[in-house]
């Protein structure tokens, strides 16, 4: 080969190698500036300080549901959000006779529009500004962990109570480890109301049998609209209140986005556990996730049985399904990824050259010599009674009746204190909220359910070894240590009897009847599942009180390690996940899966009919089957189609950074137009939670295109398509 072909041919197998890298990094609105030379390198022509401005466009447009992201598309307040992000609000307004989970749900206008339900917010982030001198400055070195603790969280709760005006909700959140902290204020919008989601068989095409998977054929979208009171504040549902009128909100494009193009994704990313030790990672790889794959497991059998009974509680239990079975294969696809893909392998390689940087000069060792052996001391002493404690958390998780009770309890103990003396959740400014998630709590409780929930986690308490019994339990229960299994279950079931015998919990009059008593007239209305939170919440509030203590020592010594990490790494660093709002960019790029197998970046229509079955996970509605098929026969055409594929594209891959919270984040293009949502990555890549994986790592959008296509030739949404102004 000549000199010329190969230099040319080298050029390109590099040119090909560098795009096909994932881009590392959710990023904090104001480091995108300094992001400039990448993001020109990649062909944006835009302005990246656009990105810092908060309350410009883009970023005005996007907001948080508090849980997942969402942005507005119209001027009268109209959200785009994924379909498993308002499964709450379907599950809410539905019954056995009009099942909006299973049918989906249009209002053609706006006096149709459904009330999401009581809890459900829409938060607008107004302002981000650094407070790390006002939260962690001028604490004394030699104060006690629990004396440190205690310092923070009251400058914490000081700083939210002079940032919470009328209508606003604030926090302050801790950034790189504790070593930054920003105060972060968000419009609070309280009414919000369902206006569209496609069926089931469109908005959860491929169920499990696809999640986390690709190729994938998902339309994954549905829309909210966010209201007001008539004088443009935040207020309550009310039948009278009118539209609330964004600033910004986002053109949604017709074009879409192509193999090869840049594209943002903004939204409010969960959790990610990058910077943590060795020792933290080996735990969620060796017990953690284990656990918790072997606990949806049992649960999802549990659901099984019941609704083999009874189907009708299926609407009970969808999003209790939902969350099990999502979680369960992403943490299956952490574990291969730490474990087979050699992530877990890495971070101790890691662990052990920060340590040697440190360890090679006499300042550094000065300074950061003592936090990997006081930290990895923490991890061990926490190790010691991890089953007891994440047993008790299964309790309360599993039974809606306990949970309930547990919070009416601790609100009675802390209500008398002084409002920054309240613990965290249960302040006056939280009243509202527990309230609401009081009253929408009666859309999903039952007492078969929640009985046989109950149960099961009981049996994981009467399993836990001598040293780690939770004993109120087994006092009121009359379990013990190495009691047979048998055994155990009668005096399970016999304790059970009494507690669903003795309580008025699932009424939703008497619940909402002891939100503002005392504690003592909490035990004097003699309910049995009062008298049973009562006689948990002394080793509750231990437990409690123990995390205080390694907080007060995580607020000494984790900023300390995370100083250590960023001095070896040098440069621009993005901090973990913490469900603040970030920004990610990459291309929209196919990725090498396994040997053998090569991921293609988009998937049509015609896959849809490839995986049709008519039952199951596969079972897209036959109006849409049959649009299809006139589609792929030519005799219906489209505005929509993609050129190149030939196809209406329906989902695509890109190598944008994302997690958890992620779901409903808009994907833009250079323009800041809307080509698709975010709402999935691939299997091969979940475990860059802990470890970034710049070759595999691939997150899954819906395309914008068969969003409108869908809209158009399907639902018949010709009113949003009209009020979002891409009507062709």
């Amino acid at each position: 080969m000549p000199m010329t072909r190969k230099l040319a041919f080298c050029m390109i197998a590099l040119l090909a190698a560098l795009g096909l890298r994932a881009e590392q990094g959710m990023w904090m609105p104001q480091q995108i500036p300094a992001l400039a030379p990448q993001l020109q390198a990649l062909g944006f022509k835009g302005n990246p300080k656009a990105f810092a401005d908060l309350t410009g466009q883009p970023m005005g447009a996007v907001v948080s549901l508090g849980g997942c992201t969402a942005s507005f598309l119209s001027p009268d307040g109209l959200i785009v959000t994924n379909h498993h992000c308002v499964t709450g609000a379907l599950q809410y307004n539905s019954t056995p006779e009009r099942n909006l989970l299973r049918d989906g749900f249009l209002a053609k206008t706006r006096d149709e529009e459904l009330s999401a339900g009581p809890g459900q917010h829409v938060y607008i982030t107004t302002s981000f500004t650094e407070v790390t001198r006002a939260i962690t400055g001028n604490i004394d070195p030699k104060a006690a962990d629990r004396q440190r603790s205690e310092i923070i969280d009251r400058r914490m709760k000081e700083r939210v109570a002079a940032c919470e005006k009328e209508g606003m909700r604030c926090n302050v959140a801790s950034f790189f480890e504790g070593l930054q902290y920003f105060e972060i204020a968000q419009l609070d919008i309280r009414d919000v109301r369902l206006v569209y989601a496609p069926a089931e068989g469109i908005g959860v095409f491929g169920g499990e049998t696809d999640n986390w998977r690709w190729p994938r054929h998902t339309g994954d979208w549905s829309y909210y609209r966010a209201y007001v009171n008539k004088q443009g504040r935040p207020a309550a549902y009310a039948k009278e209140n009118i539209p609330y009128k964004p600033k910004h909100w986002l053109q949604v494009s017709a074009e879409g986005t192509k193999p090869g193009e840049l594209v943002f994704v903004v939204g409010y990313p969960g959790r990610t556990q990058r910077y943590q030790t060795y020792a933290e990672v080996r735990e969620t790889t060796e017990w953690s996730f284990p656990r918790s794959v072997r606990l949806a497991q049992e649960q999802l059998a549990v659901i099984d049985k019941l609704l083999a009974g009874n189907k009708d509680l299926g609407i009970k239990v969808a999003n209790r399904i939902q969350s099990l079975n999502n979680n369960m294969t992403n943490q299956k696809g952490m574990l291969e990824g730490l474990v087979k893909g050699g992530a877990l392998a890495e971070k101790a390689a890691q662990e052990k050259a920060l340590a040697a940087w440190i360890t090679a000069d006499p300042a550094r060792q000065k300074k950061f010599g003592d936090v990997l052996p006081a930290l990895q001391a923490m991890q061990t002493e926490g190790e010691k009674t991890r089953e007891r404690n994440a047993v008790m958390g299964n309790l309360s998780a599993a039974s809606s009746f306990l949970n309930a009770v547990q919070t009416l309890y601790r609100l009675s103990v802390q209500r008398p204190k002084p409002d920054l003396d309240r613990e965290a959740g249960y302040q006056e400014r939280d009243w509202p909220r527990i309230r609401e998630n009081q009253e929408r709590l009666q859309r999903t409780m039952d007492a078969t359910v929640d009985r046989e929930f109950l149960r099961w986690a009981m049996g994981l308490a009467a399993a836990l070894p001598a040293g780690q019994r939770i004993e109120p339990l087994d006092r009121v229960a009359g379990l013990k240590a190495g009691m047979a299994g048998p055994e155990a279950g009668r005096a399970i079931d016999a304790f059970l009897n009494k507690l669903y015998a003795g309580t008025r919990i699932g009424d939703r009059d008497f619940r909402m009847g002891l939100l503002e008593k005392s504690t003592a007239d909490l035990i004097a209305v003699n309910d049995s599942f009062i008298a049973f939170a009562a006689a948990l919440e002394p080793l509750a509030e231990s437990i409690r009180e123990a995390g205080k203590d390694r907080a007060g020592a995580s607020s000494r010594l984790r900023p300390r390690y995370m100083e250590a990490m960023l001095a070896k790494a040098g440069g621009l660093v993005a901090p973990d996940a913490n469900s603040t709002l970030r920004v990610t960019y990459g291309q929209v790029i196919g990725v090498d899966a396994k040997d053998g197998l090569f991921y293609k970046p988009q998937t049509g229509l015609k896959g849809i009919l490839e995986k049709q079955t008519g039952e199951g996970d596969f079972n897209a509605p036959q109006n849409q089957i049959e649009v299809i098929r006139k589609f792929l026969a030519g005799a219906r055409k489209s505005p929509y189609t993609d050129p190149a594929l030939h196809d209406v594209p329906v989902n695509f891959l890109s190598t944008v950074d994302t997690t958890g919270g992620n779901s409903g984040s808009p994907t833009l293009n250079g323009k800041g137009e809307l080509v698709g949502l975010l709402f999935d990555g691939t299997y091969e890549s979940v475990a860059s939670n802990f470890l970034f994986d710049n070759v595999k790592t691939r997150s899954i959008h819906v395309d914008s295109r068969y969003m409108l296509w869908n809209m158009s030739e399907v639902d018949n949404a010709v009113n949003l398509l009209k009020e979002m102004g891409v009507v062709r």
